[in-house]
């Protein structure tokens, strides 16, 4: 309690199939009447510990209550196999999530929202394309085109990963342990982000205290090179907020905006930030700021009255 004023709480939660049940947190704010919900899910190879702490205090401090999960296969998440990307199943992993918020007591289930970043962010596109009983959707610095990263990278760069994939592909095949890259590293490694801000930036999103594990079987570059979720937001159907970096370095700005530029009801909004900067520091007060805006203006569109905090 600060100032007489009750703080919003966090609680620890699982949903899904027993055997590959997601972890999570849930946030709830300390107002009377029955919150939205925010339903967050992070980026490549990273788990709800970098950062989407931050932005789920912020948005119950507002009077939103906000669920951030963490993929099956890693961090404290249930499923095998283990540090393997599968988008099948963490868009699964969305649905889990977005049924299990429907059972949440407290909470005003006809007011849920999404939010996902970078890996995410292509999540979330394709998330609210299926789901248009969603209030808005917010994609921060998306991963829409895998094709357009691969070129980012550069052709020789891209190669450095390939006899670490196959390999990886013989050994699944065999039921042999997986070969694995790192998840982000030095221009010169075989990681699958290699930009030059990627190695320092993703660092600086991982607690001190936290475990993060720095690798991923290398059979998930694949999955990373052709999913291309920008293509569904044409088919999005509810207000969607596009925050877009001016110089994105995982997720080149061009390709971004050619594809979220179709949604019918997008609002795109531009920063002078790269693609890790927008969790951390002045970047992130003014992104989420944007983000907390366009989420009260749906919120308050749907029910009709003004009923959240104007703390930020």
């Amino acid at each position: 309690m600060m100032n007489g004023v009750p703080r919003p709480t966090r609680s620890d939660i699982r949903f899904g199939p027993a055997a590959a049940q997601c972890a999570g947190w849930l946030y709830m704010p300390s107002a009377q009447d029955p919150p939205p919900l925010v339903v967050l899910g992070h980026g490549l190879g990273a788990t709800r510990e970098l950062r989407l702490d931050a932005y789920c205090e912020r948005l119950a401090d507002a009077g939103i209550a906000a669920l951030a999960f963490t993929y099956r296969g890693f961090g404290d998440s249930g499923g095998i196999p283990r540090q393997t990307l599968s988008v099948r199943r963490q868009l699964e992993d969305w649905e889990a999530a977005l049924a299990y918020a429907q059972t949440i007591r407290g909470i005003d289930t006809s007011r849920v929202a999404i939010w996902g970043s970078s890996f995410g962010g292509g999540h979330a596109i394709r998330v609210a394309a299926r789901h248009p009983e969603l209030v808005a959707a917010v994609s921060q610095c998306p991963f829409t085109d895998g094709y357009a990263s691969a070129r980012a990278r550069g052709i020789g760069t891209a190669l450095r990963t390939v006899p670490a994939m196959i390999k990886d592909l013989v050994a699944a095949a065999k039921s042999d342990d997986p070969v694995t890259v790192p998840v982000v590293g030095s221009p010169s490694s075989n990681a699958l982000m290699v930009a030059p801000d990627a190695l320092p930036g993703y660092s600086a999103l991982i607690p001190a205290e936290h475990k993060f594990t720095n690798e991923m079987t290398a059979r998930s570059a694949f999955q990373v090179i052709t999913y291309r979720p920008g293509r569904a937001a044409r088919q999005v159907k509810v207000p969607i907020l596009f925050c877009v970096s001016r110089a994105d370095s995982v997720a080149p700005t061009a390709a971004t905006l050619k594809h979220v530029r179709n949604a019918r009801l997008g609002k795109i909004e531009m920063f002078d930030a790269g693609h890790f900067d927008f969790y951390v520091g002045e970047h992130f007060e003014t992104v989420f700021a944007s983000q907390l805006a366009f989420l009260r203006q749906q919120f308050e569109r749907v029910s009709g009255v003004s009923d959240l905090s104007d703390t930020t």
